[in-house]
């Protein structure tokens, strides 16, 4: 017998990997409550949590705005548009060990870090011209 909650996890990481685009959690919602209208916001937003957890998929939290989830597991850099906010892959090597380059760690222990760089994407410079 399949659980309720391996059905629901099942959907939302189908739906993370169908819109590839490092979609918030509404997006993610909307999404699956078109065809599964009976799906609650805090199912989807739980199981979000689960994968992310597992390493199904990535969580990105983005320091001003909603995060993002992300279909690719490995670690790997970012940029955002500063206009539309969307969020793409860095086409670079993953920079390892960078935490190891901080002098003074406030007494944190590090958990881990995402790099985010920042540009206004082609799409939105286009528009902006016209």
């Amino acid at each position: 017998m399949i659980k309720r909650n391996t059905v629901q996890c099942a959907l939302v990481l189908e739906a993370v990997n169908k819109l590839r685009h490092h979609a918030t959690a509404e997006e993610i919602y909307s999404e699956i409550a078109r065809e599964h209208p009976s799906i609650s916001r805090a199912t989807v937003y739980r199981n979000l949590g689960r994968l992310a957890q597992t390493g199904k998929i990535r969580k990105v939290a983005m320091p001003d705005g909603a995060d993002r989830f992300d279909h690719l597991q490995h670690e790997h850099h970012h940029i955002r548009c500063e206009k539309c906010g969307r969020l793409f892959d860095a086409d670079m090597d993953y920079i390892a060990d960078l935490d190891k380059s901080i002098r003074d760690l406030h007494g944190f222990k590090l958990t881990g870090y995402d790099i985010i760089f920042k540009g206004i994407c082609p799409e939105c410079r286009e528009n902006n011209g016209k």
